[in-house]
């Protein structure tokens, strides 16, 4: 594929993360950049119009005129949008992102392709901040946008080696039924986990197995693959991968050179001091500023790859001291009326697990008030019905939105509110579990419920009606 600079890209679905990083990766290498979404918000919206890209909604036809002269269509676009049907109809060249980012970037850099269920956006993140410290200047292109570059993309320097890249299990699109990843020529892998998700394309378990098993099949024999010692789902792929530079990382002592321990040696409310036991050498101590257990394993596959790479110690150590996180994932909102809010990208159940376990440990003296959204493909769905009745633990109130359009699933397999609420209810004396229809009875009832000193915690991976600065303005 060769695109003459300056030549119009057209992206339909131009707000999906990873769309609006190509985006802007697209716009720096000198096209002409516009595209189209059903539903504009931010921050990638707000990234976009920082840049100058225009969005067009809602979907139609006439947004293809005049006629670009190359199209990338995003995995939410299906056969029948307007705007598919046109582009077949006015024969205009397109391809799917993955594959075009392949041809058009990829493919003159090492890629280090950052891929599991839970962990892949802040540890993309931290990779590419280490990568930046220690001069290196990597591109790269991540499903959220790190503090510490404001963009969720970088267009990489000639003669940088690396890109970073958050590696999606997700498919391609309508018409380029594979994974993400497959098209993403990795030769550094980082997996940090497997578990059913996407229910909306994966029949179970053992289907996502095997789109994994195709990243692994990829890695060179050069290349490398990281991997998290206590996933037992990704030990029964390590057969098929061609590399035998594999490593692994944990909590856990295992009695090989190959695996990189971590132990934590302090938590407080500023920060969480661990330290990495590789090949009789101890790495650290090293400071992060993210709450979690899990995320204290997403920096020590983070630091073990950029050591093996030949990344300076007291280099790494300073990075992850200065790593200042990544918008919507435990970002905190602000303090209005003495109630810590946090934002959280959160939506399977053992995301919500960590994350209010890793943010309780945080802040144990705080009364932990969660709020939540079921909005993604699989938490729509009942296949975790049993397991969110466990997810919200940590918390001393749960207020629950119902389910986002659900118009689409059939009835008998839609996740229901209600009767998670009656299950959480039953592992406490009091009720603590509450169910809403809409944002505005959720804020109302947290605005007169909560006082100074509380913890409030947000999850949802979409728009959420806007409860964010609702929410922020009712306590205010």
């Amino acid at each position: 594929m060769e695109l003459k600079s300056g030549s119009h890209v057209y992206l339909m679905g131009i707000c999906g993360t990873a769309m609006a990083s190509l985006a802007g990766i697209l716009k720096a290498k000198g096209f002409q950049v516009s595209g189209s979404d059903s539903n504009p918000y931010p921050p990638m919206s707000t990234q976009l119009e920082s840049l100058g890209i225009k969005i067009k909604t809602p979907y139609q036809a006439q947004n293809l005129n005049p006629k670009p002269d190359f199209v990338v269509v995003g995995n939410v676009i299906s056969a029948n949008n307007p705007e598919a049907v046109e582009l077949m109809k006015l024969g205009i060249p397109y391809s799917s992102l993955p594959k075009a980012l392949g041809e058009l970037i990829l493919k003159n850099h090492e890629t280090i392709c950052i891929s599991g269920t839970h962990g892949k956006t802040t540890t993309t993140s931290m990779m590419s901040w280490v990568l930046e410290s220690a001069g290196k200047k990597p591109g790269f292109l991540i499903g959220g946008i790190p503090k510490n570059f404001n963009n969720s993309f970088r267009n990489p320097e000639k003669d940088s080696p690396f890109f970073v890249i958050e590696g999606d299990e997700y498919d391609t699109a309508f018409f380029d039924k594979v994974p993400k990843f497959v098209h993403y020529r990795p030769k550094y892998v980082i997996l940090t986990s497997v578990e059913f998700d996407h229910a909306d394309i994966y029949k179970d378990l053992d289907a996502v197995k095997a789109a994994f098993r195709k990243l692994l099949k990829l890695i060179p024999v050069n290349g490398s693959l990281i991997f998290h010692e206590k996933e037992q789902n990704i030990k029964d792929l390590l057969d098929d991968t061609n590399t035998k530079n594999i490593y692994s990382y944990g909590f856990e002592k295992v009695d090989n050179d190959r695996h990189a321990r971590c132990e934590v040696t302090s938590v407080t409310e500023k920060e969480t001091e661990f330290k990495v036991f590789f090949k009789g050498q101890t790495l650290g101590p090293y400071h992060l500023h993210q709450p979690g257990d899990y995320n204290v394993l997403n920096a020590t596959a983070v630091a073990l790859q950029a050591h093996l790479l030949g990344v300076e110690s007291g280099v790494i150590q300073k990075a992850l001291d200065g790593f200042q996180g990544v918008k919507r994932r435990q970002e905190i909102l602000g303090e209005p009326g003495g109630r810590l809010v946090i934002e959280d990208f959160a939506h399977h159940p053992t995301a919500v697990v960590e994350t209010l376990k890793g943010i309780k440990k945080k802040y144990p003296t705080k009364k932990l008030i969660a709020i939540f959204e079921p909005r993604s493909a699989t938490s729509r769905r009942k296949i975790f019905q049993k397991d969110y009745a466990a997810a919200f633990q940590s918390a001393e109130k749960v207020h629950l939105m119902q389910a986002f359009d659900t118009s689409k699933i059939a009835e008998d397999d839609r996740f229901s509110v209600d009767e998670l609420i009656q299950d959480l209810n039953k592992t406490k004396s009091q009720p603590w579990a509450v169910a809403h229809n809409n944002v505005e009875s959720i804020v109302k009832q947290v605005h007169q419920e909560s006082k100074a000193g509380d913890l409030i915690v947000i999850m949802s991976n979409g728009g959420f009606d806007g409860i964010y600065d609702k929410l922020m303005s009712a306590l205010k």
